[in-house]
């Protein structure tokens, strides 16, 4: 316990860095990758060097030597890009004579931590050109540890090594958040005073050692994006900015809408209140026409052409004669939105006027033709123009207007308004009413 804590309390420094890192990139721009992973390794070692003569960790006769499982180690690991990371990482070793290698008995133990730079050197090959499911991950850097003989003299005697790390780590990818990993490490202690069988060189007194490390493990990714960095891509990086020009663009797209002027009155029609004055006509701020009398119809439409020059009364021209005037100049017409038989909210006043008007003049009849924009083809704006044409039929009639006085065709695209800008389109989308 106390070589556990001792360890743990060495690996405080190296954790606050981890911490301190998150929080820096917390702060700045978001990733568009996953970077923590956590790994679970086990396997076996082999110590190589040194050892007194008639001790050794394997069989000098054969060529592959297999132990029990007897390394084990944990590590948590951080990418500051899909290339390049940084991995902090314990490790317990176990290290002692196989049976039937002819080795005199020997014991000993070894905790280690290492902080390690990585490479992911599956995407600086580019391995993703032949396979999107094996990766490799090269890592190297410091390592400390404790040494400590299980049997002989020096039981129990710990000493403190440090030295290098050096590794490949080949990855199978079972999911996005699962990885099958193997390992190849190797470890030198670059001042060890024990040999790997317990004892004291009697030659020299800072020996140099060196172990290998071969374990199989897991590595689980943490996040919420779709990829961890070791699989990110840079066609995913030209993904994110499409998607962010698409956004862009949409963007763009809602302020045109906002400043579009559908009646043409120089009032956008977020600001405007009433969009759909007849053009030509004077208005307030809000889009709405100039109705001093408030009496509904625009000042404008209400006076004569000599405006009481010669003594005509400027305000002989009725509101109903103001409405005959505008649908038999082909003023009023009804509006759409995209795929929409409804009509929208800014024509209410247009029917409103429409069936007003019937009802002052029972006699006229008028002509109801839809139309559609350029947009779908023929065959669905043929159907969605008789569609817009018919409801506005049953509009009026419900109104009680006898269904004798109106008719209603389809006329497909509008032709008056070829072009693909907003405006345009949102013109094109309506039910003319035609005066027969």
């Amino acid at each position: 316990m106390k070589k556990i804590f001792y360890i743990l309390l060495l690996s405080q420094p190296f954790t606050t860095v981890f911490a301190q890192t998150e929080d820096d990139t917390t702060s700045k721009e978001k990733k568009p990758f996953n970077s923590w992973s956590i790994e679970v390794n086990v396997g076996q070692n082999k110590a190589v060097r040194p050892f007194t003569p008639g001790y050794y960790s394997s069989d000098p006769s054969k060529y592959f030597n297999f132990s029990d499982v007897n390394h084990i180690d944990l590590g948590v690991r951080y990418m500051f890009s899909n290339k390049f990371g940084l991995k902090f990482d314990l490790a317990s070793d176990e290290v002692a004579n196989q049976s039937g290698s002819g080795s005199l008995p020997f014991e000993v133990k070894q905790y280690r931590i290492a902080l390690q730079g990585v490479a992911n050197l599956g995407r600086i090959m580019a391995f993703e050109t032949f396979t999107n499911r094996f990766n490799l991950l090269g890592h190297a850097g410091i390592q400390v540890s404790q040494l400590t003989p299980q049997m002989g003299v020096n039981k129990d005697v710990t000493e403190d090594n440090g030295g290098i790390i050096v590794g490949l780590t080949p990855q199978l990818r079972i999911n996005k958040w699962l990885v099958v990993t193997g390992d190849f490490s190797v470890l030198s202690n670059v001042r060890q005073h024990f040999n790997w069988d317990g004892s004291y060189s009697a030659e020299d007194n800072n020996l140099s050692g060196m172990l290998y490390n071969t374990s199989l493990g897991l590595t689980v990714y943490l996040g919420k994006k779709e990829k961890h960095a070791d699989w990110y891509l840079e066609k995913d990086m030209l993904k994110e900015i499409k998607s962010e020009d698409k956004e862009a663009r949409r963007r763009l797209d809602d302020i045109e809408t906002m400043l579009s002027d559908v009646d043409k009155d120089g009032v956008p029609d977020y600001l405007d209140s009433q969009n759909n004055t007849p053009a030509g006509l004077k208005v307030d701020t809000k889009g709405r026409f100039i109705d001093n009398n408030r009496n509904g119809v625009a000042d404008e439409l209400e006076r004569t052409p000599n405006d009481g020059k010669d003594g005509i009364n400027t305000t002989s021209t009725t509101k109903d004669d103001a409405i005959k005037s505008l649908i038999e100049k082909g003023f009023v017409n009804i509006f759409y939105n995209v795929n929409q038989d409804t009509p929208n909210s800014g024509s209410t006043n247009n029917i409103y006027y429409i069936i007003e008007f019937l009802r002052k003049y029972p006699e006229t009849k008028v002509k109801l033709v839809g139309y559609a924009d350029v947009r779908g083809g023929e065959k669905t704006n043929k159907d969605l123009s008789n569609r817009r044409a018919q409801k506005l039929f049953n509009i009026i009639t419900a109104s009680g207007i006898d269904a004798s006085r109106l008719s209603f065709s389809a006329g497909g695209v509008d032709k008056s308004y070829t072009g693909d800008s907003k405006i345009s389109l949102d013109l094109a989308r309506r039910v003319a009413v035609i005066l027969e």
